[in-house]
């Protein structure tokens, strides 16, 4: 079965007729939505301001501690697939409120962990409500403003995302040094309890008017018990050749800047590279930076010329081996400005990731955004997980020999890039099949 739209209803990414889309209410909750997530970000990525603390309250080693992450983006992919499937037929409010339940329960007992197995169940449950919160913000943005702006919309709740690492790295330290572990990570879980009141007033799924995805609307149905529902949104979301280019679009480019951020860009900026702990932490808040700089451009450039996702994401993943290469290559260790060229390039990578998704959101069907959005963004933590066990398992097989480690990133690039190479033209195609469709609908009248 292709996955058309219903006789009578508009095209896909088309707003019904007489909705009104973006304004001053669109953005308000949209806002909300990236509050939330936001809020998932900070959690996230606390642990990478609290490593040497997570150590000593639970008396772990660097393999144990490692775990914390890995299990996080172990959660993180597994969700993706079956939260897009509960956007689809529950709408984006009710898994945002149980996203934010979760992670701030997880926030909280992680606060209050005495034991490393607890501690580690409370960052598995964090990351089960985090899990919910991008796809969710993606549908929000689609439900409210006008398709063009898409690509812009996904850039710039990213964009927040990182300014929720960036408040982590900046902020967080500080208040474990003055106030301890228990009262900072206890305190900041009132701001999700903050959000869950705002998104439980003010949050919509759709502008008035809107038509309710059928997937949400079969009647005397409740979510997920219509017959053939789950296999039937996987079977076709990943028929259509653009959410599986997006899938390996997202998994080439997020993983090499994640795995820096998320455990080894310290290591190799202080071990392999002689750097001082307050030298690697500027360097790594240039990876920030630098991610929410691009991402602005990167979606005003699509936005505006469509045709130019493929090439940004396939130079994106060029310029990132290539600085890659040189680091690795160099004699010794690396001179500052490349150390702070390869942290800018790193930058790139999450917001190449985000072009991924805006080549799933026109092949599918509104009723089928959060299925493809979640086998999209499993792409990319997918490769993160394997490049973080890669990366471990050949430092402790070489000696803590950094260059034969991080070339573990080339072998998953290599293999992305053939995939974005196969698929990029019957991608291409299809749309253009899907546009051409849409307009003939448009101007047909019925006889």
């Amino acid at each position: 079965m292709s996955g058309g739209n219903p006789p009578g209803a508009p095209a896909s990414g088309t707003p019904a007729p007489g909705v009104r889309l973006g304004g001053p209410r669109a953005a308000f909750v949209w806002g909300l939505g990236v509050a939330v997530y936001f809020t998932a970000i900070t959690y996230r990525t606390g642990l990478g301001v609290a490593g040497i603390d997570a150590a000593d309250r639970f008396h772990i080693n660097a393999s144990a501690l490692s775990t914390f992450s890995i299990l996080q983006l172990l959660v993180y992919a597994g969700m993706q697939i079956p939260v897009g499937l509960l956007v689809d037929r529950w709408g984006t409010r009710k898994v945002l409120l149980l996203g934010i339940v979760l992670f701030t329960t997880g926030q909280f007992a992680f606060a209050l962990s005495g034991s490393y197995a607890m501690a580690l169940a409370a960052r598995a449950l964090l990351g089960c409500g985090d899990a919910m919160t991008f796809i969710s913000v993606l549908r929000l943005g689609s439900n409210w403003f006008p398709p063009r702006r898409g690509p812009l919309i996904a850039q710039v709740a990213a964009l927040f995302g990182m300014a929720g690492n960036l408040l982590t790295t900046l902020v967080l330290a500080r208040l474990l040094a003055a106030f301890g572990w228990t009262p900072t990570f206890a305190g900041s879980a009132g701001l999700g309890v903050l959000v869950l009141v705002l998104v439980l007033l003010f949050l919509r799924d759709r502008p008035e008017g809107a038509p309710t995805p059928a997937s949400a609307t079969a009647p005397g149905r409740g979510p997920g018990r219509e017959p053939g529902y789950v296999r039937r949104q996987l079977a076709e979301a990943w028929r259509e050749p653009g959410t599986r280019l997006g899938m390996w679009v997202h998994f080439t480019t997020q993983f090499p800047g994640m795995v820096f951020l998320l455990l080894w860009g310290m290591p190799f900026l202080v071990e392999a590279q002689g750097r001082t702990r307050a030298e690697a932490g500027t360097l790594l808040t240039a990876v920030v930076l630098s991610n929410m700089a691009i991402g602005l451009v990167y979606g005003q450039v699509i936005a505006r010329h469509h045709r130019a996702r493929a090439p940004i994401a396939l130079g994106t993943v060029l310029a990132t081996a290539a600085v890659w290469a040189m680091v690795l290559c160099w004699p010794g260790r690396a001179p500052l400005w490349a150390l702070v060229l390869l942290c800018v390039v790193l930058g790139a990578c999450g917001p190449g990731s985000m072009i991924g998704f805006d080549f799933a959101r026109p092949a599918n069907p509104p009723e089928r955004q959060g299925t493809a959005s979640g086998i999209v963004n499993i792409g990319g933590f997918t490769a993160s997980m394997a490049t973080l066990l890669a990366v471990g398992v050949l430092l402790d097989a070489t000696g803590d020999d950094y260059r034969i480690a991080f070339a573990s990133v080339f072998v998953l690039q290599a293999l992305g890039t053939a995939q974005i190479l196969r698929l990029r033209g019957r991608a291409h195609r299809r749309e253009r099949e899907r546009v051409v469709a849409s307009r003939v609908e448009a101007v047909h009248v019925p006889v």
